[in-house]
């Protein structure tokens, strides 16, 4: 993810950042798999050495973001596959009774 020329930093929580507001929508819209995949990406970067300051920090900050969007992505899916064994669990309970036909 390349900064845009003449973009703004996004502020996060108060403080500064060098990732904009488009990068930071853009991530938002990564899938698990394209997260985690650049988020690999970044952290080669960061373990290869050779960055200067300002781009070992645009990397980590990426990288955080990054792994942030990965943790949404899981924590929606476990939140989807909590509800769906909570339907199946109250649907067991109910199967055979006269509740199951209201």
């Amino acid at each position: 993810m390349a900064k845009a020329a003449g973009a703004k930093p996004a502020e996060s929580t108060g403080k500064a950042s060098s990732l904009t507001d488009e990068e930071r929508a853009q991530i938002s819209a990564l899938s698990y798999e394209q997260a985690r995949d650049q988020l690999t990406e970044a952290v080669q970067a960061l373990e290869a050495g050779g960055l200067d300051l300002e781009n070992s920090v645009r990397q980590w900050e990426l990288g955080e973001a990054l792994a942030r969007r990965a943790q949404e992505v899981l924590d929606d899916v476990r939140a989807k596959l909590d509800a769906a064994q909570a339907d199946q669990a109250s649907a067991g309970e109910n199967a055979g009774t006269q509740g199951n036909m209201e």
